[in-house]
């Protein structure tokens, strides 16, 4: 590693010396501290429809308030919303999604050049996973991004501002491009029985909806865009509402309204189940200073796209010194299943990593409780030396799901994704694990 190893200065023995601004890992803990509900954060059009169906917490994301809990501790917490998703079906307010357009007749070629995968070979009315890097390799974001026509594209972002970004790209006009945000707004409907209720919603045509797919259609009278997509590892689909801030409440009831008849249940996103198809959360798994290389998405960087794109000569430099041998970074993503009381609710840390000498290395990024395995499990960043299958390694706990605060439990390095998913993008990542994206 580089002579100037750079550890978390709290932190001593996690090498972070490939990063500019380090990733805080003090434990700080839970801490008493209620949210403060003001105008300088946005609320969605289904923010008080949240609250009306039982919103008990929220965090901020894309500077929108987000529904993180509607089953309280006391009635079973996020593992009975998790039971819901798993059997059932859910409804998901993912508005906090924001829908950044860019139209215009050099759309196509805009887009092919601030993606990594190649945009001439998405098809009008479908989607695709994708990652956006900036000149260094670092992932910006990583939205379903979905075309409408030749010359309509519709990022469906993660948790960065990315509109100002492309807007910033395209300042001198060097593309006949409109870039702007739209008053649409996403809901998920995600489970098992979800394809059932959806056909109940907008008719037999669902039927014939491929993955990624998109279809124009409406409910209750109000206009919207449904794709085969989602954040859980289950069947599912996202509901984009044209129109929202007119049309949120008659949406939301409709599917409702239905979905009662399959035991519809309001929760926050699956975060467990997520983690268990091995899809990644920005900001948590991965931000500005992850290459795709070091999470698993190297099929996300496709030698067979002759484009020049932002951040293409930095990751075939990466790409080149990986298959030399000479790993770039300093910690690499993992697939971990741990020991210590069930993980049943979201993190409040970066959990440390120690190996099994007790020197500290590297960090978790996503733990959960996953009873299909009756385990713990989490994505984790650790030395590329202790990357392999197999290998053994601790993690430090908080209560309750250790005896005593910061108690190293077992933890082995496994396999990603942890079980089958329904999702598109966890199968499509657990198959070009490893190999090129087929673009």
């Amino acid at each position: 590693m580089s002579e100037n190893r750079r550890t978390h200065p709290n932190v001593p023995g996690v090498d972070q010396s490939d990063r500019i601004v380090p990733v805080n890992l003090r434990q700080s803990g839970r801490t008493p501290v209620e949210m403060l509900i003001s105008t300088r954060v946005r609320k969605s059009p289904f923010w008080h429809l949240s609250v009306e169906a039982g919103c008990w917490r929220a965090t901020v994301y894309n500077r929108m308030y987000h529904p993180r809990g509607y089953v309280r501790p006391e009635e079973g917490g996020a593992m009975a919303e998790y039971r819901s998703l798993v059997q059932g079906v859910t409804l998901w307010n993912v508005a906090v999604e924001r829908q950044i357009r860019v139209k215009g007749s050099d759309a196509e070629d805009f887009v092919n050049t601030v993606i990594t995968r190649d945009a001439t070979r998405i098809a009008p009315m479908r989607g695709k996973y994708c990652i956006l890097c900036n000149d260094k390799g670092g992932i910006l974001n990583d939205p379903v991004l979905l075309r409408l026509a030749e010359d309509e594209f519709w990022f469906s972002l993660s948790d960065t501002d990315l509109m100002l970004w492309l807007q910033g790209v395209n300042t001198p006009r060097r593309w006949d491009i409109e870039i702007d945000e739209l008053d649409v707004s996403p809901l998920q409907v995600q489970g098992p029985l979800s394809q059932k209720l959806m056909v109940d919603v907008v008719g037999p045509e669902l039927n014939d909806l491929p993955y990624y797919g998109l279809m124009e259609t409406e409910i209750d009278g109000c206009p919207v865009l449904i794709s085969q997509t989602g954040f859980s590892g289950e069947k599912g689909y996202e509901v984009y509402v044209r129109d929202s801030t007119l049309n949120a409440e008659r949406v939301w009831y409709a599917i409702r309204g239905i979905g009662a008849r399959y035991g519809l249940r309001v929760i926050a996103p699956g975060h467990h189940r997520r983690i268990a198809a091995g899809i990644l959360s920005w900001g948590q798994d991965m931000d500005a200073e992850t290459s795709p290389f070091q999470v698993n998405l190297a099929y996300q960087v496709p030698r067979k796209k002759s484009a020049e794109y932002i951040g293409k000569e930095a990751l075939e430099k990466q790409r080149e010194r990986i298959e030399a041998g000479d790993y770039p970074f300093a910690l690499t993503m993992v697939g971990l299943k741990m020991g210590g009381k069930p993980i049943t609710d979201y993190a409040p840390d970066f959990w440390l990593v120690s190996d099994k000498e007790g020197t500290r290395c590297g960090y978790v990024t996503s733990p959960w409780w996953l009873p299909e395995l009756q385990t713990n499990i989490a994505l984790a960043r650790v030395p590329w030396d202790k990357s392999e299958i197999g290998t053994e390694l601790m993690v430090e706990l908080p209560e309750p799901y250790a005896e005593r605060s910061g108690e190293a439990v077992a933890a082995e390095v496994c396999e990603v994704p942890f079980v089958s998913s329904a999702h598109p993008s966890a199968r499509e990542q657990a198959k070009a694990h490893g190999r090129d994206s087929a673009d």
